[in-house]
Order: structure tokens, then sequence, then C-alpha cells
């Protein structure tokens, strides 16, 4: 079969059934069913029945809206290909400015100490480590079923040359979390769960993201209240903090952390789309945090 004629049958498919990038999604299954660049299609002339066949079966798991990279197996992030899967949440392209802000903070610091306090697939945690070689990166994960993606591609990467990251099974709200690291932290970082309860969220999210990775109470942010006495803990005085959050919690979440007290520079940044994204914080110098 001739790929544009499969390639515009499967676009249709895929949009009848409210996927939001019909034809991206198509070319990208596609290539990797061929196991060839997205790029090469342009020159292809034909697909094997085969190929189409295993083409198909994917198509119609995709309009079932089973995560595109569940299907491939892999999801892109800064300069690295990550494995995810079932158990993992999917990193998204908007947390990619988070790992940019870490590592414009990081600039000029030969040996920092970074915490990614709720890692999932290591995407924050492997980026700042292979884009900041001289880097301590300790990555943390509560979710069992998550952490072993974590250490799967923590793995790879090292396999592969970059930076070893350590890997902790731990919860980013535990007291009692990496108390030997307390005030030595450069920057803490983390993609934490911030989708209030009972929002609507895709069928993709609904259905295959992991629910540790997603809820976080009535406004979103009881995880988040959290994590903020943990991060004040570990930071050196100056240390910086980024915590991603929803849309709307563009308000909310800086004044959250500014309530917490001990934070100075606590700002909100927009993603590309101009939806704000994240907030960032400075621990206050000669601030201490009992406990």
């Amino acid at each position: 079969m001739r790929p544009s004629t499969l390639l515009g049958d499967a676009s249709r498919r895929l949009a009848d059934a409210g996927v939001g990038s019909p034809r991206v999604d198509a070319e990208l299954l596609l290539a990797h069913v061929l196991s060839v660049p997205r790029a090469r299609l342009l020159t292809l002339d034909d697909v094997p029945d085969d190929v189409a066949t295993r083409f198909g079966e994917l198509l119609e798991q995709r309009a079932d809206r089973v995560p595109l990279q569940h299907l491939t197996g892999r999801a892109p992030f800064r300069h690295l290909e990550l494995a995810v899967g079932p158990g993992v949440f999917v990193p998204r392209p908007e947390t990619e400015q988070l790992a940019g802000w870490t590592l414009e903070r990081l600039s000029g610091m030969p040996a920092p100490l970074v915490v990614d306090l709720g890692s999932g697939s290591g995407a924050l945690a492997l980026s700042i480590a292979q884009e900041h070689p001289g880097a301590r990166v300790v990555a943390v994960e509560h979710d069992p079923g998550a952490i072993e993606w974590t250490r799967h591609n923590a793995a790879a990467r090292a396999a592969a040359g970059d930076p070893p990251v350590e890997v902790l099974a731990g919860d980013m709200t535990d007291p009692e979390l990496l108390r030997a690291l307390d005030g030595t932290v450069d920057v803490v970082v983390s993609n934490p769960p911030y989708v209030p309860d009972g929002a609507r969220v895709p069928r993709e999210v609904a259905d295959h993201d992991p629910p540790l990775a997603l809820w976080g109470g009535p406004d979103g942010l009881d995880v988040v209240r959290g994590l903020l006495g943990t991060a004040a803990r570990l930071l050196k005085p100056g240390g910086g903090l980024g915590i991603e959050h929803a849309d709307q919690q563009g308000s909310s979440l800086p004044a959250l952390v500014r309530a917490s007290g001990g934070w100075d520079d606590v700002a909100d940044h927009v993603d590309l789309a101009g939806r704000p994204r994240f907030t960032t914080a400075r621990r206050r110098c000669g601030r201490r945090v009992a406990g």
C-alpha cells in the first residue's frame, strides 16, 4: 500500500476518535513500525502488507486513546529519549522548560547538588545530569511501579556514558527523607501530583497515567504543601526551588510558597503557549528550619 494512502486513512481515523494531532501520531506510529526516522516516510514507495497490518493494530489502540508513547515505548525529552509505558507518567514537553530553568540556575557551579522529587521516568533528573556533568543528582520516586522506570532509564543513560543519577525510593512529603542532605542542596526541582481531585483530564491521562502522579487533593496542592517542607529543609541558604503546576495554579502556588515562609524571589513562569506552568523561589539566607 502507498504510504500516502495509509497515512491519509489513519489520520482520518484518529481525528474521528478525537486525537489532538492525528497526522503526526499516524506518522510516528508508522515510522515506529518500520523502524525508520519519521522523515524517511517521505521517500517510501510502498508499505509491506505485514507492516500495514501491525500499523493498523497500533492505530486502533491509539484511537482507543492509549498514549502514543506507550505504543512506541519511547518519550523524547530535551536531548534524551526515555523508555516509558504502563505505570509511569509520560513526560510532557512543557516540563523541558523547568529543566532549562534548573540548568540556568546551576550555571557556573562546578559540582552542584540537585534533588528531583517525584522523578517518574527520570526526565528532569537525567536531563540535568546529562547537561551538567559535574552535578550530583538524586532522583526520588514513591510509586513502586514508576520507580522501576526511573531505575531502568538511569541505568540506560549511565550505560550510554552519561553521569550516574542516584535513584531513591521515598515520599517527597516524608519529614525524614534525605535527612543527611539537610541544608546542602543547591536546587530542588519537582513535577509533583497537582491535578485537583475530580478534574476532567484526557482519556490518555485518566486511563493510563498512574494516580499517584496525578491527583493532588481538592485544590491540587496537597502534595505540594508537604513538598515545601522537604525542600525548605534540604536547600542551603540561597538554594533554588522549581515546581511545575497546573494552568489554573499560576497564582495559588506562588501564594502558597510565600505563605509557607522563608522564601525570596518567588515567581511564576509561563510555558511556550503562554500558560502558567511552574513556580520558582530562592531559599532565604539565614533561615533555618526546625525539625
